[in-house]
């Protein structure tokens, strides 16, 4: 076990990294169609083919899932996934032709690197030739290229985060992975011990500041958010329906809420996939709380495997 999202057998995943411009991209290939389903929390979401998840909506599984940077022009970096699969002859069949479906998600990464380079469907294309079976690399990569948190006073005083990963194998065999991309508003804290690991710096000392408790003391923080959004996929290879992985999609969630507070803003798009890639049967509440656990662990994981970019620190330096 890689304590991975790779650890779900057939699964593979693959980042398209700019370190220029930092940006990128993280693909999720399940080619053999795998029952999805997404809850989305944040107020300033970016998505794409979202709605066919929903119960009672035709298309049940999809063939890959895509965290991209960019805002909304990173969107266009599911078409190079499309076309990869594509050629593969792999997708939903219409008759006429086989339609890949691939949801996507965005976050917002303009502030930091380059804002006039963004994912493309070239990168896209390029996550899913690097993608593997093997362990997936953590911190200043894929979607996490230019990740930050902790905006509570604008990006001059956030820090950089990154992409994180980690999985879960019960005693029953069951395993629940997560990857993520953390861009939040909030602070990140470690959700076992509750210490701080990341957030807003405080511009009198250089050391962090509790943004949750400085919003009780009435600061004005509106005119110091830039859009954020932290975005995750949990992939279990227990055998789920579509409205299960919803579900486990809306309590994956909580391991959001465990790490990053405040979390669900009006600036974060806060997305999470729920992806069955398996015939293991399982309780939807057990993969559900698996993959709050997961999620957590994945967060903390990003913001420690994090590097310091574009003058920002990460949490490496300020240990």
């Amino acid at each position: 076990m890689f304590h991975n999202v790779t650890d779900i057998p057939g699964v593979t995943a693959g980042h398209a990294t700019n370190t220029e411009a930092l940006t990128g991209c993280t693909v999720i290939l399940t080619p053999h169609g795998a029952v999805a389903g997404v809850d989305v929390r944040g107020s300033a979401p970016g998505t794409r083919e979202t709605d066919l998840m929903r119960p009672g909506n035709l298309v049940e599984r999809v063939n890959a899932v895509l965290l991209t940077g960019g805002s909304a022009f990173g969107l266009a970096a599911a078409d190079g996934v499309m076309r990869y699969l594509e050629e593969r002859n792999i997708g939903y069949d219409t008759g006429a032709a086989r339609v890949p479906i691939v949801p996507a998600a965005v976050l917002y990464d303009l502030q930091i690197g380059s804002a006039r380079v963004r994912p493309t469907a070239e990168m896209g294309y390029e996550a899913c030739r690097a993608a593997t079976s093997g362990p997936l690399a953590e911190g200043n990569v894929g979607a996490g290229t230019g990740a930050t948190v902790g905006k509570l006073l604008g990006p001059r005083y956030a820090m950089k985060s990154g992409f994180g990963t980690w999985s879960i194998r019960s005693d029953s065999g069951i395993t629940v992975a997560a990857a993520v991309a953390v861009n939040a508003f909030g602070d990140v804290r470690d959700h076992a011990t509750g210490k701080l690991l990341a957030g807003t710096i405080n511009p009198m000392t250089g050391r962090l500041l509790d943004s949750a408790d400085h919003i009780k003391k009435g600061i004005d923080w509106a005119d110091h958010t830039p859009l954020n959004t932290t975005l995750a996929v949990i992939v279990t290879d227990c055998q789920l329906t579509k409205e299960g992985a919803n579900k486990v999609a809306a309590m994956a969630h909580d391991g959001l809420a465990r790490s990053i507070n405040p979390i669900h803003t009006m600036y974060d798009g806060d997305t999470v996939f729920a992806l069955s890639y398996g015939d293991r049967p399982g309780d939807v509440s057990i993969v559900g709380a698996l993959a709050a656990e997961v999620l957590a662990e994945a967060v903390k994981r990003a913001v420690l495997a994090a590097e310091g970019a574009a003058g920002l620190p990460a949490a490496r330096d300020l240990q």
